[in-house]
């Protein structure tokens, strides 16, 4: 469970769940099936294999040296072979669902583990790149739905690819000298100031619109209703106010306030959306 990030994990499997609800006329059990155990277990090798690359990083952060490969309670091995073993059982089951799907999906993987992985010892582009697979949840429900690509899934992949950078600059501005002596630099101009800070509250500030989107109707199939999305603008507008704090205070305390509020708002939006559709 530990080198799954199970609880994170849970949180992906939530997005595409709603993906899945909103592209779908009709629900059927054993794709729900497939979809959340596929996507648990392709996000879990994510994460393990993540942990396996960083290991010796995690051993110099508080935050991660008690994980399972820094303190010993798995070796290398075992967690490559569950890791693999988790990787390819997850891809089949999404395979089960469509072609489309296990696509997506196996992008993700290879872009968590391949592209951003290693790209977080390099400097703050990683969280651009990271955004990208980060994104794909609610997409990858939606094609599970439909084995369609269109309007809809793009602007669930939109609204929460912006969504991360406030979410992930929050993170990394609380861990900013924990992350620095194991050499990351994630925050986008290296440092807690105002730049970085003036970058967190464009992202926020960008994601209000494209929530609102589905306000158009573009081809039916994800619309709002005006209750729905007057909702979903305060919701952005408390997102927004909270990264604005952080901007003129730069403190801890403020950017720990962001990521909680970062935390409830992409799930808030989502069930909105879901329950929109289905009344």
């Amino acid at each position: 469970m530990e080198l799954t990030k199970a609880r994170l994990n849970l949180s992906v499997v939530y997005s595409a769940m709603a993906g899945y609800f909103l592209g779908a006329d009709g629900y059927s059990l054993q794709t729900i099936f497939y979809l959340a155990l596929g996507g648990f277990l392709v996000v879990g090798a994510a994460n393990g294999f993540n942990q396996v690359i960083e290991r010796d990083r995690d051993a110099l952060m508080k935050r991660t040296m008690n994980r399972p490969l820094p303190t010993g309670r798995l070796s290398v091995l075992e967690a490559m072979v569950a890791c693999t073993l988790m990787g390819y059982s997850g891809l089949f089951l999404l395979y089960l669902i469509n072609p489309l799907t296990v696509i997506f999906g196996a992008a993700a993987l290879f872009l968590y583990v391949a592209v951003y992985t290693p790209l977080k010892a390099v400097g703050p582009i990683a969280v651009f790149v990271g955004a990208l697979p980060g994104a794909i949840p609610a997409l990858l429900g939606w094609v599970a739905a439909t084995n369609d690509f269109d309007i809809e899934p793009g602007i669930l992949f939109a609204l929460q690819f912006l969504w991360q950078f406030a979410h992930f600059w929050a993170i990394g501005w609380i861990a900013d000298d924990e992350y620095k002596k194991a050499g990351y630099v994630l925050l986008p101009s290296r440092e807690r100031d105002t730049s970085t800070a003036t970058q967190i509250v464009v992202y926020t500030l960008f994601t209000i619109p494209i929530s609102l989107l589905p306000l158009f109707n573009f081809t039916g199939a994800l619309h709002l209703s005006w209750v729905s999305a007057g909702i979903i603008l305060l919701a952005g507008i408390y997102f927004l106010y909270k990264s604005i704090v952080l901007y003129k205070t730069r403190e801890i305390k403020d950017a720990r306030s962001l990521m909680f509020a970062s935390i409830i708002y992409l799930p808030l939006v989502q069930l909105i959306y879901v329950i929109d559709k289905l009344i």
